[in-house]
């Protein structure tokens, strides 16, 4: 969904993508300030990029060679590929077809346990956990981790890149008026004021001309009687590029530090003045 001097456009083909694309281009400013929160809502920020290895590799000289790098992290698992598959057919009984497509990657995660890296044949996913210090400590560390990945796979282009940050809104005990705190909240039809079990709502939007796009997704999630007895919203943005790259066509810091700025629009965007007070 794109607005358009009051309307909303829905996008439903690559061809309307194409079309809107000379539509008022927004101009990405890289150098606007952002106010940064003592309590950020912030509880997973992710980098994603996907591109997949040209080097062959394989689980244990991977693991040896990762484990002899990263001396700030300790190895956590490794993901292998498995399709399991039950057929149900009349007058028979049910049968089982399990395909193994091998080794997929492996993670590692950091010695204090707020930072997993994962390095795939198909990409290297990098994820900071609360609480969040700031952009240039999770940048710094990601691609630090990138170049790991890719001086040992040698990727020749970028599939995708991704920046995705998860909020967490604790609301005060009690409190149920979600528009007291997000610009866009759920809302009951008119004439059946109901509480809320559970809500999500997702707004895929456009960056025309720039090559992004947004996914903002909103939901609910309930009390935990053992961590807290209030409601919490949750604020999802993930913000990607729509086409792929050669590798040495792309300055990553760059495209990060455009990410960052609409992941930070989409933000404040999207929360009240009533909802900033809660991370002072």
């Amino acid at each position: 969904m794109w607005r358009l001097r009051g309307f909303l456009i829905f996008i439903k083909s690559d061809k309307l993508i194409a079309y809107m694309a000379g539509y008022l281009p927004i101009k990405i400013d890289t150098e606007e300030v952002f106010e940064i929160f003592p309590n950020a809502p912030i509880v997973e920020s992710v980098i994603d990029i996907r591109a997949r290895a040209v080097n062959q590799l394989d689980e244990t000289t991977v693991r040896a060679h990762l484990e002899g790098l990263l001396k700030d992290y300790r190895y956590l698992d490794s993901q292998r590929i498995i399709r399991h598959e039950v057929k149900v057919e009349p007058g028979k009984p049910p049968s089982q077809d399990i395909q193994d497509f091998g080794w997929r990657g492996m993670r590692f995660i950091s010695i204090d346990e707020k930072h997993i890296a994962q390095f795939n044949r198909d990409g290297f996913a990098f994820s900071r956990f609360a609480p969040y210090v700031d952009w240039l400590q999770f940048s710094e560390e990601g691609l630090k981790l990138w170049h790991n990945f890719n001086d040992m796979a040698r990727p020749d282009q970028i599939n995708r890149i991704g920046l995705r940050f998860i909020n967490r809104i604790q609301l005060p005990r009690g409190e149920m008026n979600f528009e007291n705190y997000m610009q866009h909240p759920p809302a009951a039809p008119n004439g059946l004021e109901l509480p809320f079990m559970d809500y999500m709502h997702k707004d895929t939007l456009a960056v025309p001309g720039q090559g992004y796009a947004i996914n903002v997704i909103q939901t609910i999630q309930p009390p935990k009687p053992d961590v807290c007895d209030s409601v919490a919203l949750i604020l999802d943005i993930d913000v990607f590029t729509t086409r792929g790259f050669q590798l040495s066509e792309v300055d990553l810091n760059h495209k990060l530090a455009e990410m960052r700025w609409l992941k930070d629009k989409a933000f404040f965007g999207s929360i009240t003045e009533k909802a900033k007070e809660l991370f002072r």
